[in-house]
């Protein structure tokens, strides 16, 4: 009996990583108008919350982030390696926080992709579309991309994972 249970969580952990994944490359690829770029906008990013609810996002959100990134216009393989970095990077975060809360709320976990994808995307945004490094160039992209990141992730994701934690499948003990 033993053995069947671990076997059955192994292939939830699998599921949820790969369902988590085709939602992400999905919603980003339905609107790439608004997915690449300094000024991006990607629905995708409400599901960055989901580590808070389980450890199955990380990955799912990593290799979602890379199936999603092939179709980046201009920045291709870079886009592929750093967003998934950025992304792979503020999951773990995520996930480690998910216990602080704000009136239930994971306020902090929410932070953790505006972050890193501001970090990380503005960095390569910067150093790729200049000749030469500028600070002002990574501040704004930097700030583009938080910006749209913080927009997201509390006013989409938040209640996301409001609505999720109801379901049986993703309540926890402290609940």
């Amino acid at each position: 009996m033993q053995k069947h249970n671990a076997s059955h969580g192994k292939i939830m952990f699998l599921a949820q990583a790969a369902v988590i994944a085709a939602l992400y490359a999905g919603l980003t690829l339905a609107a790439p108008m608004l997915s690449y770029g300094n000024l991006q906008f990607r629905f995708a990013e409400a599901l960055t919350l989901l580590p808070v609810l389980t450890p199955a996002a990380i990955p799912g959100l990593t290799v979602g982030c890379a199936i999603a990134n092939i179709a980046s216009p201009e920045l291709g393989a870079l886009d592929i390696l750093f967003g998934s970095l950025a992304t792979l990077l503020a999951a773990l975060c995520s996930y480690w926080l998910r216990g602080i809360t704000v009136k239930k709320q994971p306020l902090l976990s929410a932070l953790m992709p505006v972050l890193f994808n501001g970090a990380v995307i503005g960095l390569m945004l910067a150093l790729v579309l200049f000749d030469e490094f500028r600070w002002a160039n990574f501040l704004l992209f930097a700030g583009e991309i938080a910006a749209s990141e913080l927009i997201l992730c509390y006013a989409l994701g938040l209640p996301l994972i409001a609505l999720l934690r109801k379901v049986p499948m993703f309540k926890t003990e402290r609940e």
